[in-house]
């Protein structure tokens, strides 16, 4: 029986939705955990630093193929073996963390899944001074236990907040204790909105954050329909899940005997814009038209 080796920085618990995704991609070639694959996990409890002596340790146990879900896990995998063949799913780009050399042929033992956040996230900073354009410094949350990703997209949106004339204040969060402090900061920093930056821990506790936001009478951003639909202003971009289901489709593929080499790295082509209009009648926000019509889903 072949044997998938699971790499992960946080916790099982908060990955059970992008779990059950891995698993569906996996089913949709014919593997069936338990019955014709086996699957060793290992998650590091968000001490990403632990993560390179995982992913080592999947190598020496002659595992058949790595998946390696989040941007620390990817490269960790990748510095671990240039040999046994590696999925990865990240909201960064591959290219520029040094994953592949090429989106269509990455060459190699490396391939995966991307959601390409700091393609988005410009975008989403974009839609949020159009829909609050008094407001003049925003906040931008972002996880520093996933360096790499938090580093691109900080770099990203304040590219793009000083196009915009914005000021950006930078807010830290490594586990869901952090958020109420996040909140308290953000009311001293007088913030006029919150944007929240694509990482796992976010999307796991997407719910938590809109109910936070709410609470606080803060207009938040995020991606994901779970965080519009608990009561967050705006959703606006690519499904976390669908990426983990790309990567369990190749590593069934890889199993079958395909080469990661010849896979190109599938980017989210999917974007959904979603407005929870409650949410903006309870803060006074009149949502303009052009954007109204610009939503796949409203909220009421």
């Amino acid at each position: 029986m072949p044997v998938i080796g699971f790499l992960n920085g946080r916790a099982p618990a908060n990955l059970p939705k992008l779990l059950a995704a891995f698993r569906q991609g996996l089913n949709e070639t014919g593997y069936i955990e338990g019955q014709n694959v086996a699957i060793e996990y290992r998650f590091a409890e968000n001490q990403y630093e632990r993560l390179p002596a995982l992913a080592v340790d999947l190598v020496r146990r002659q595992v058949t193929v790595i998946v390696a879900t989040g941007t620390s896990a990817a490269l960790a995998a990748k510095a671990a073996t240039t040999t046994v063949p590696t999925i990865f799913e990240t909201g960064g780009d591959p290219i520029k963390l040094g994953l592949v050399p090429n989106l269509n042929r990455p060459g190699g033992n490396v391939t995966g899944a991307t959601q390409l956040v700091q393609e988005v996230e410009p975008k989403l900073l974009e839609l949020l001074h159009e829909l609050l354009p008094s407001v003049r410094i925003v906040a931008l949350l972002v996880n520093p236990t996933e360096p790499a990703l938090a580093e691109a997209t900080k770099s990203a949106v304040l590219a793009e907040a000083h196009n915009l004339g914005l000021e950006l204040q930078i807010l830290n969060a490594s586990s869901e204790h952090d958020f109420d402090g996040v909140f308290e900061k953000l009311i001293e920093m007088r913030a006029g909105a919150l944007m929240i930056g694509g990482d796992a821990l976010f999307t796991s506790y997407s719910e938590q954050l809109a109910t936070l936001a709410i609470r606080h009478g803060v207009p938040a951003f995020y991606k994901g329909r779970e965080f519009a639909a608990a009561g967050g202003l705006v959703a606006y971009g690519s499904d976390i899940a669908d990426s983990y289901r790309v990567a369990g489709n190749y590593t069934g593929r890889v199993l079958k005997g395909e080469k990661p080499a010849d896979l190109p790295v599938q980017r989210a082509t999917k974007i959904q814009l979603i407005i929870n209009f409650k949410t903006a009648k309870a803060l006074g926000i009149t949502i303009p038209l052009p954007v109204s019509g610009r939503a796949d889903e409203v909220i009421e």
